[in-house]
């Protein structure tokens, strides 16, 4: 996965490459245009300067018009010559071509200006000419200064883009961050993002109606289940005395009495369930005051001193293991209790006889990290992804066990912005990872 600002300034990069490869395909025949062009204005330039000086002068500081018939002169590295002599060709001569000539027992290929021009009635041929192999020079090394020049262009401008790009893009971060941080519709902090970009600004805005949207369905939803709740723990009640009544009556008869007794249950674990939504509820609707400060090793001494028996008596081992402890402020105790007593309970109940729940509590980056792992018979992808949803029980585990015991742990996880993972897979066991954050 690629984050967008690096796209699109990868996109801004491989445009950019795509336009210079093209530019680079012609380079060559440009820089060979640009190079003859600039040699071609300077040989024209030393004529004009060569004509104005036999024109201030005459034609005697280069050639004796009664002895010598030509001029020659030749730079210290024959890369450049100037030439005049006397000439009876009949055409009129401006023109530059390539030609040779031979110094020193070496052949040297010139580009060569031709021109011919009178003085005092005599025809005079004027010839300026550069070498090509200092041409090429002067190609290669134009070339060199417009390859560093794109390859700094390119990388300067893929800087540019790249932290343009980041600046565009701070309120899209600004917006996923709002997202990343809220635990409930609730906790969506409202407060419009700083934008100019309209379409940030529509989706912020998107963002904070739906948020609204979503979080007036949840508390609906809430007010709902308390209603629902409270009504059905009246017929409850009415129901549980009534059954108990008819159980202390000497004149039951046995088969109905055990009848009773199973509805009783039904009812109990009915009852449980009610409980257990209001209690969820109240969570989520922040009726619960955190106030308390306690010791998190204490605490969990106490969750395995109270579910020992249970595990004993499943020949299960529970054993603890501090590294760490933890003074946490600002919580809710009970909560807390209720929060570890639910998952180590129903690591007790998923295990099997002869196997081990070990609770280890050591420091971690964020602060107290608590791992509670047995060796039970595990979860698949699909049970993990619905563990904490409500009402969705794994196989083997009555209504009361994860179908809702661990919705209400991980409830009030979220209330005390304390972290729940866990890994697990069949026949591998289970692993709670419980991060607490560094308070105090």
């Amino acid at each position: 996965m690629i984050r967008l600002k690096t796209k699109l300034a990868l996109f801004n990069l491989l445009s950019k490459l795509a336009f210079t490869a093209l530019f680079l395909l012609f380079l060559p025949v440009i820089i060979e245009r640009i190079n003859l062009r600039q040699v071609d204005n300077d040989l024209v330039q030393k004529r004009e300067k060569t004509i104005g000086l036999i024109s201030r002068y005459g034609i005697e500081p280069f050639i004796n018009p009664d002895s010598s018939i030509s001029f020659g002169s030749y730079n210290i590295l024959k890369e450049e010559f100037i030439s005049l002599e006397k000439t009876d060709i009949p055409d009129e001569l401006n023109e530059i071509d390539i030609s040779s000539r031979v110094l020193e027992d070496e052949e040297i290929s010139y580009r060569v200006l031709n021109y011919t021009l009178f003085v005092d009635g005599q025809k005079y041929l004027l010839e300026i000419g550069r070498s090509l192999t200092s041409i090429q020079q002067a190609k290669g090394n134009i070339s060199r200064i417009l390859f560093i020049f794109i390859g700094l262009i390119i990388l300067i401008t893929f800087i540019t883009d790249l932290q343009y790009t980041r600046l565009i893009l701070v309120p899209l971060e600004k917006i996923t961050k709002k997202l990343k941080e809220i635990s409930s519709p609730s906790k969506f902090d409202l407060t419009p993002v700083k934008t100019n970009t309209i379409d940030f600004a529509s989706l912020d805005s998107a963002l904070r109606s739906l948020m609204d949207r979503i979080g007036e369905a949840f508390r609906k939803e809430k007010e709902i289940t308390v209603d629902i709740s409270h009504e059905l723990l009246t017929p409850v009640s009415v129901l549980r005395s009534k059954l108990e009544n008819i159980l202390l009556r000497n004149d039951i008869d046995p088969e109905v009495a055990g009848k009773v007794e199973e509805s009783l249950k039904t009812l109990h674990r009915l009852q449980s369930l009610v409980n257990s939504l209001l209690m969820i509820a109240r969570i989520e609707s922040h009726q619960y005051l955190r106030e308390d400060t306690f010791s998190v090793r204490t605490l969990i001494e106490e969750i395995i001193e109270e579910l020992k028996p249970l595990a004993d008596d499943k020949e299960v081992a529970l054993t603890g293991e501090f590294q760490q402890d933890l003074l946490y402020r600002d919580a809710n105790r009970p909560l807390i209790f209720s929060m570890f007593y639910n998952i180590v309970n129903n690591a007790v109940k998923n295990t099997p006889s002869g196997g081990k729940i070990n609770i280890k509590c050591f420091s971690a980056e964020k602060g107290l990290r608590v791992v509670i792992s047995d060796t039970g018979k595990g979860m698949d992808d699909e049970q993990l992804a619905n563990l904490f949803s409500r009402f969705k029980s794994k196989k083997g585990n009555d209504g009361n066990g994860a179908g809702i015991g661990l919705a209400i742990a991980k409830s009030i996880a979220d209330f005390h912005n304390i972290e729940i993972q866990v890994k697990s897979a069949p026949g591998s066991g289970t692993a709670f990872s419980i991060d607490f954050p560094r308070n105090s």
